[in-house]
């Protein structure tokens, strides 16, 4: 079974943080908590961990997941960031959005669609911020659920019981009531809604 560890959500203690970024070092798979619901996630760099995240998920390979940076200027390297998208991330970041952008020569294939681009988010959220600063690599971001599943996952409990035996740690930052990112693409000047979630939309439309 995964260990579990109690991080605090406000204050994420450095030397809790520091055992889940040398799980992701060692190519492990973590469950931990984000401003929109609990996730899973590895280094985006460690092609084995991936794979493992989209078996884990029943994913097919042909939908790549979105991931975490630490910040905007993080995104530059992973994202091509236009004025307008810098512009518009620059007010809504760190918060609940995936921004689609053209991926960078940086990113992994595995985490490209077919048309190139990359789903990046940077969630407001201590813990999963501090363990990506810590790393100083993407951390790859998909929901800790199964679709067929269809009770909310809110605690730590919920996540061990359908995740327990396949990921490596389990972090405890209290309840999180579940609602999906908004979703946005910023692939032309013109910023598109592609789904509604938690985020505040006004700044798009």
């Amino acid at each position: 079974m995964a260990k579990i560890v109690a991080i605090n959500p406000d204050n994420p203690q450095p030397r809790l943080i520091a055992q889940a970024v040398e799980i992701l070092q060692h190519g492990g798979v973590i469950c931990y908590p984000t401003d929109t619901m609990y996730g899973i996630g590895c280094d985006i760099f460690n092609q084995k961990a991936v794979k493992r995240v989209y078996q884990i998920k029943r994913r097919p390979k042909d939908k790549p997941f979105s991931f975490m940076c630490a910040s905007l200027t993080n995104i530059s390297h992973y994202g091509h960031v236009g004025n307008t998208a810098y512009r518009l991330m620059r007010k809504n970041l760190p918060g609940p959005y995936t921004f689609v952008l053209s991926g960078t020569k940086v990113v992994p294939k595995i985490m490209l669609t077919k048309q190139k681009t990359v789903g990046i988010r940077v969630p407001d959220h201590p813990v999963c911020l501090a363990i990506v600063e810590a790393l100083s690599n993407p951390v790859l971001n998909t929901s800790a659920t199964i679709e067929e599943d269809e009770q909310p996952v809110c605690t730590c409990h919920d996540v061990e019981r359908l995740f327990g035996k396949q990921v490596d740690l389990i972090i405890d930052s209290g309840e999180i009531i579940p609602r999906p990112s908004t979703v946005i693409s910023l692939l032309t000047e013109q910023p598109e809604v592609l789904r509604v979630g938690k985020g505040d939309i006004s700044s798009f439309v």
